[in-house]
């Protein structure tokens, strides 16, 4: 019998300390009591100071607002987009594609400038609408290409044999294909949310003197080095970001048979 290789197993442990390690260190560091980089003992202080800073938490609800209104506005547009092209053979239709895909394609400096050109020209005030216009543009194509993806996958056969039982095409779609690519649709959403709040270099370029966001705030401070008040930051961050991974995993995971007992419930 031929012995495995220890190598993969080597590899994935590694990875994993890399993807793993710098985050396990900030949450440690979140709870030292001391700015230093020794271990000092345990403290919740910092989490104390940062619900003290008002700056950040304003930075914080503008941060969330953004992301919620962008993510939203993105997955109503992605979602039609990919509906819009599925199912549908025409001369433009690679073409239309690669150019949804260009926010995500170009390097976010330019399209920083672009969008910074562009609200200049039109004489657009930097501000929250700025940033709403700017993150929801590069936001869509992480939800067209969910629900593109989705789309694709779904057998023709059970939107058709909804028509052929006398529905019509809006009825067919809302109650056939929307529910299921909802978790495409709720996936990429979040996935579009995470990138809205983590934005840097676009928010940057649009937004204006009145408005922060809260990378921004963060990028500022660590202007003046590390402190735990922004490791108990991204601590807090991290622990929203797990909770609504596992909330989509488990809504993936349950939507498709909810569907199916919901359409067999009516039938019996």
């Amino acid at each position: 019998m031929k012995k495995r290789s220890r190598f993969p197993g080597i590899y994935v442990v590694l990875i994993l300390l890399l993807l793993y390690l710098p985050i396990a260190v900030v949450i440690a560091y979140s709870f030292n009591d001391t700015k230093l980089f020794h271990w000092a003992g345990f403290t919740f202080s910092w989490y104390g100071k940062l619900f003290r800073n008002q700056t950040l938490i304003n930075a914080f609800f503008n941060s969330l607002e953004l992301a919620l209104i962008s993510s939203a506005s993105a997955a109503a547009l992605g979602t039609l987009g990919a509906v819009g092209l599925s199912g549908r053979h025409f001369k433009a239709r690679g073409a239309l594609e690669n150019l949804s895909m260009i926010p995500i394609m170009v390097p976010e400096i330019i399209l920083g400038m672009a969008y910074l050109s562009f609200f200049t020209f039109v004489r657009l005030p930097a501000g929250m609408l700025t940033l709403v216009l700017a993150h929801t543009t590069f936001c869509v194509p992480y939800i067209f290409i969910n629900v593109k993806a989705r789309l694709s996958a779904l057998d023709p056969s059970i939107g058709e044999a909804a028509r052929d039982l006398g529905a019509s095409a809006q009825r067919a779609f809302f109650d056939i294909t929307l529910p299921l690519i909802a978790p495409a649709i709720l996936s990429g959403a979040l996935l579009a949310f995470a990138m809205s709040m983590d934005d840097v270099v676009i928010s940057f370029f649009v937004t204006g003197a009145q408005t922060s966001t809260l990378p921004l705030e963060i990028y500022s401070m660590l202007r003046m080095g590390v402190t735990p008040e922004i490791n108990a930051l991204c601590t807090v961050l991290l622990g929203a970001v797990f909770l609504l991974v596992a909330f989509s995993r488990l809504f993936q995971k349950s939507s498709r048979s909810r569907f199916f007992e919901k359409k067999l419930g009516k039938k019996l």
